[in-house]
């Protein structure tokens, strides 16, 4: 997304993008909840609190819109649809996927990584009552097209 400046004084300063262009923005992340096959079960049957695999989608939509609150040098954009996929596998693990899109001056690759990164630790919120050993890796920007630098895929599996 926008690197940071430093001044003359050493000061960080956030990317000015004002003259930049807006255009079409897309970004797809991803990311795992490593655990047991018996908590995968346990979260995809649902606990007290409800189902874990649709709050995982809510707080990855959160994680989108939230991301400059938590990111300094991200710019708040004009997020204009978002799509999460939460798959989870008998393997004892589960899959996060997050593509964001916009049309705004600055690229969507932070807050497609933003959003694996909370429904993943949403996931992990209720699966440590499981399984105290379960945890987050893998997450990566899969793909980016828009803007000056042009497009983007990752070319491993």
């Amino acid at each position: 997304m926008a690197a940071s400046q430093a001044g003359a004084d050493g000061v960080t300063r956030i990317v000015e993008v004002g003259a930049k262009a807006e255009t079409t923005r897309e970004a797809t992340a991803e990311g795992w909840l490593h655990t047991t096959p018996d908590a995968v079960a346990e979260l995809v049957a649902g606990t007290k609190k409800g189902s874990p695999i649709e709050t995982a989608k809510i707080a990855a939509i959160g994680g989108v819109k939230r991301t400059p609150d938590l990111l300094p040098h991200c710019h708040p954009i004009r997020v204009t649809g978002v799509d999460v996929i939460v798959e989870p596998e008998a393997e004892g693990r589960i899959h996060v996927v997050v593509t964001v899109r916009a049309i705004d001056r600055t690229g969507v690759e932070m807050e497609a990584l933003t959003g694996v990164a909370a429904a993943a630790l949403s996931l992990y919120d209720t699966a440590k009552a499981f399984d105290r050993r379960a945890r987050i890796d893998g997450v990566r920007l899969l793909a980016k097209s828009g803007g000056k630098s042009g497009d983007f895929v990752i070319d491993q599996p």
